[in-house]
């Protein structure tokens, strides 16, 4: 039987709940990076539980000039994509519904880690994705509530606002989905035609540039850390035919960190290049930054951090972004 799309709140409420509800905010114009997180959701909340998928274009979300009177919506295949993956209902409301006095006077400020990044791009983006999820949390009433890592932001933003306000629930955040060429899923890909869609490609491959790059320091600084840099092991490993390899490792081994430099050094040579491609790209931001604040992180940082891109292509405005952990795990997240 197919999915009815539950219009109001009350209806929302009068659903009998079983188990764990675990709860998919989404926009619309689902893709395969939504029904990863459906699915994913279905798996968590168990057969007993209850998977509900948000629908609603949050008008708070869309500055002057963003694409909110363009951006697509899809229901009818949104319904067959939630229920394929998983879901039990859909809310998708009015604008009337969930702001029903209007635009609402009161809400939730993302604070000073809202106005890095995403938010000095976009003033009062945060503001408004934080309050539409804070009303969506109330409306459903979740166990888990699920978001993607492709908005690594806007995840790291919701898991303060629940810490710091004591919301009852718990967040998860699920990786990002690509396709297969390595592009973020988006419902902002259809915008792209093929040309825009392969420079747009920079960002992805910068994130993979930067990411190896990682790999690479961190894979010389812990053969560093095994034997000490001696003079003795640099002849050693000559004569194993590897004393450049014995030359890294000492200079490694001697070193500031210095990683994260290497690494926004890396991923921006190739996004320079796309810089003068045909179409080009036009670098909004590259960042590395410590994902507990968003704010850039310094050569001896160590733990986790998020390198992260935003960039347009035409007039399509596009973000990505990958985990990495410096000083402890040779390589990256993936």
């Amino acid at each position: 039987m197919s999915i009815t799309p539950l219009r109001t709140a009350d209806e929302l409420s009068a659903r009998t709940r079983a188990g764990r509800r675990a709860v998919v905010m989404t926009m619309g114009a689902l893709h395969e990076g939504h029904a990863t997180l459906i699915r994913t959701a279905r798996e968590i909340a168990g057969p007993d539980g209850e998977v509900v998928v948000t629908v609603f274009v949050n008008p708070l979300q869309f500055g002057a000039g963003e694409d909110l009177d363009r951006y697509p919506r899809t229901l009818d295949a949104d319904l067959k994509i939630a229920e394929d993956a998983g879901a039990d209902a859909v809310f998708a409301p009015s604008v009337d519904e969930v702001y029903p006095g209007g635009e609402p006077q009161v809400r939730i400020s993302a604070g000073p880690m809202g106005e890095r990044l995403e938010g000095a791009s976009r003033p009062g983006h945060f503001d408004g994705m934080l309050t539409v999820v804070a009303k969506l949390l109330h409306l459903t009433r979740p166990d888990i509530a699920l978001y993607g890592q492709k908005d690594a932001q806007q995840l790291a933003l919701i898991r303060r606002m629940v810490r710091d306000l004591n919301f009852g629930v718990d967040i998860v955040g699920v990786p990002t989905v690509r396709e297969d060429d390595g592009l973020a899923m988006s419902s902002r890909n259809r915008y792209l035609t093929p040309q825009q869609r392969r420079t747009a490609l920079a960002l992805s491959r910068a994130l993979f540039a930067g990411r190896d790059r990682h790999a690479a320091q961190e894979a010389l600084r812990a053969r560093a850390r095994e034997v000490p840099a001696t003079h003795a092991r640099a002849e050693a490993l000559s004569a194993l035919g590897e004393s450049r390899a014995a030359a890294d490792a000492h200079a490694v081994a001697k070193a500031l960190p210095g990683a994260p430099s290497a690494v926004r050094a890396a991923a921006r040579l190739i996004l320079d290049d796309a810089a003068r491609q045909d179409p080009p790209l036009a670098l909004d931001y590259l960042a590395l930054v410590d994902p507990s604040d968003f704010s850039e992180i310094d050569d001896d940082f160590t733990g986790e951090a998020v390198l992260a891109v935003a960039a347009r292509v035409g007039t399509t405005r596009l973000i990505d972004n990958i985990p990495l952990t410096f000083g402890n795990t040779i390589g990256a997240a993936s």
